[in-house]
């Protein structure tokens, strides 16, 4: 039988597909409540921890609730059980429920929750609305041919030697090391005042900029010199998977109104439905998608070349000027429940779970609603101003 995993072992996968180090700074993500090393049977996936999602978790037995929007957003100095938020998090407790929470960690992940929103719209060959840069260096270190490949294992422990599916890339070559150490030095090899010849290995990886300082603490600690010789340099930056909103085309061409018809059709539904700007005969092909509230990307969708733009909360003088101002440059706009358009992902954190953990443990997405709209009434047509 395989083994039930430990929350630990959920928390590395998750943290694998949604690095924290992805969020932004005002981002509250990562385990909330929880003992990692308790084991998980079953887990339940929502958009928000609210008294409904927690309640369902804790009756199902849940060991862990995972989250896209964070229960903790702002801070706070402690979480009473007579405070709505502190006595969520004392159920979640009492109940053996840890909970998890990726945002903007999953929102600019490849792939992540705007991935998820264009699959389901159909979207094909899609690429990041605002790619985030490859930020990346390049660490050369000169070390005795005999622990080269002891430090190469650190170094990629620690994070460098990634290169897409590959790990632990690295180059080597061999050379010629000389140093003396000096009257106050204590060397691996030689002696103070005298000249040293050693057999070196040039070692070269490349490293994400945001686990610079553990691949130099990783340096430090393996490497046999009292003072390692290396090169740490920052290398150009590039266009990456990684980003904020998605842009794709459609199969084929369609008007508006008949995509607009799509896109409620396959959101999940909410009260709010969606909201189209623009001319309904306009033919739409590429489509930028942005989960939550994307109207701070709407000049980049329109300048990427997208016919129309699917996202949330969007506010009145921007899509009035995406739609009017433009002209002949405009672009259409279909405005979504918040809650509809990141509601996608959590079939696809799902999916993911079950293929790496297997049956081992049971995955659920909640099918509760959680939009906070409940009403939407439209106006009549024909009501004029008085």
């Amino acid at each position: 039988m395989p083994l039930v995993p430990t929350l630990r072992e959920i928390l590395d996968a998750l943290e694998g597909w949604y690095d924290p180090r992805w969020a932004e700074s005002w981002d509250a993500v990562g385990l909330v409540c929880g003992d990692p090393d308790e084991s998980v049977e079953r887990i339940v996936l929502a958009v928000d921890a609210v008294p409904a999602t927690v309640a369902e978790a804790v009756e199902a037995n849940a060991g862990l609730l995972i989250t896209h929007h964070p229960l903790l957003l702002t801070g706070v100095h402690g979480v009473p059980a007579d405070n709505p938020k502190g006595a969520l998090v004392h159920r979640m407790i009492r109940g053996g429920v840890a909970h998890y929470v990726a945002h903007t960690n999953a929102d600019v992940a490849a792939p992540g929750v705007s991935d998820a929103l264009a699959e389901l719209l159909g979207l094909l060959e899609c690429v990041p609305l605002d790619a985030r840069p490859k930020q990346l260096d390049k660490l050369v270190v000169f070390v005795p041919e005999a622990d080269a490949e002891r430090l190469i294992d650190a170094l990629a422990a620690a994070g460098a030697g990634q290169l897409g599916d590959y790990d632990r890339c690295a180059w080597t070559s061999l050379g010629t090391g000389t140093f003396r150490p000096g009257p106050a030095a204590t060397p691996t090899l030689g002696r103070a005042n005298e000249i040293e010849i050693v057999a070196e290995k040039r070692v070269e990886m490349v490293l994400a900029r945001a686990a610079r300082a553990a691949v130099l603490d990783a340096l430090h600690a393996v490497h046999p010199y009292e003072q390692p010789a290396f090169d740490l340099c920052a290398m150009a930056e590039l266009p990456g998977p990684l980003g904020t909103g998605r842009i794709g085309r459609l199969t084929e061409a369609l008007p508006l109104a008949a995509f607009a018809e799509q896109v409620a059709a396959v959101l999940p539904g909410t009260s709010w439905g969606v909201r189209v700007a623009g001319d309904p005969r306009r033919s739409v092909r590429m489509v930028g998608v942005c989960g939550g509230a994307g109207g701070s990307l709407i000049e980049t969708a329109r300048s990427a070349g997208a016919d129309v733009y699917v996202t949330a909360d969007l506010r009145h003088h921007s899509a009035l000027e995406a739609v009017t101002e433009r002209g002949p440059s405009g672009m259409a706009l279909i405005d979504a429940a918040h809650w509809a358009t990141e509601a996608p992902w959590l079939g696809q954190v799902a999916t993911r779970l079950r293929d790496t953990f297997g049956t081992t443990v049971n995955v659920t997405v909640s099918t509760r609603v959680t939009d906070p709209w409940a009403l939407h009434l439209p106006s009549p047509t024909n009501r004029a101003l008085r």
